[in-house]
């Protein structure tokens, strides 16, 4: 039998009066206490990544760490991901879509360009949103962290550090991290940044949806249309969204 709506949010509060005080180290700590190998971190490999990677595998070296692999990442993101996956000796589970990029585009077309309504949330949910899911579900994930940050997207400013995400726990360690704390963090701790970030990216995707933002951030991807991928989203927004 599953849980009821009053159960979830039973648990919901009383897991964040627990994460309220806690810093990021603290939050993945707890992250490992409250559900041990059901735990696991994604990651983009884009600008900051290493921040969040760095901060887990102090705690935990071997912690699983999930990639989207799109199939349409900039060549710079590929070597960059194994940079740090031999400078921090990561834990990398490679996830990829069932359908390559060649057949996507022969039977749908290069959805990123179209103007079909909802083709780049076709685009997000066939490349992204299914796969990682898919992915969690057969490691059997209950919670995962990832590197979102509140100021990067008018949606990300409104999330809390722990939520129930498409069924599954998504816990923010960094949510209020500021983009002078993740450089600060990173000239610390002496991590190499992403060979875009000094062509002028400050956040980078897919090849197709970056670019040089003069300070835009997210709302640079795919020519300012969406800045949300859909993996951050509920399923009531996915919908909405045409996700």
């Amino acid at each position: 039998m599953g849980r009821s709506s009053l159960d979830i949010a039973a648990e919901l509060e009383l897991f964040q009066a627990q994460l309220v005080e806690l810093d990021a180290p603290g939050q993945l700590q707890w992250g490992l206490q409250q559900f041990g190998s059901s735990f696991a971190l994604t990651t983009s490999f884009g600008i900051q990544s290493a921040v969040l990677l760095h901060l887990a595998t102090q705690i935990e070296p071997n912690i699983p760490i999930y990639w989207v692999d799109t199939g349409y990442l900039p060549e710079e993101t590929y070597v960059y991901s194994e940079d740090l996956k031999n400078l921090l000796q990561l834990n990398i589970q490679v996830v990829q879509p069932s359908m390559s990029p060649a057949r996507m585009e022969a039977l749908l077309g290069k959805l990123w360009e179209s103007e079909e309504p909802g083709a780049l949330a076709k685009y997000h949910r066939l490349r992204k949103v299914e796969p990682l899911d898919q992915a969690l579900d057969t490691a059997s994930v209950a919670c995962w962290a990832s590197g979102v940050r509140a100021r990067q997207t008018d949606h990300r400013s409104t999330m809390a550090p722990l939520e129930l995400i498409r069924g599954r726990w998504s816990l923010r360690p960094l949510l209020r991290y500021t983009s002078k704390d993740v450089y600060y963090y990173m000239q610390e701790h002496k991590l190499p940044p992403h060979p875009l970030f000094e062509q002028g990216y400050s956040t980078v995707g897919d090849w197709h949806s970056s670019a040089p933002d003069s300070g835009q951030g997210r709302g640079s991807r795919f020519a300012g249309k969406q800045q949300e991928c859909g993996l951050h989203l509920q399923e009531s927004m996915l919908e909405g969204a045409g996700i």
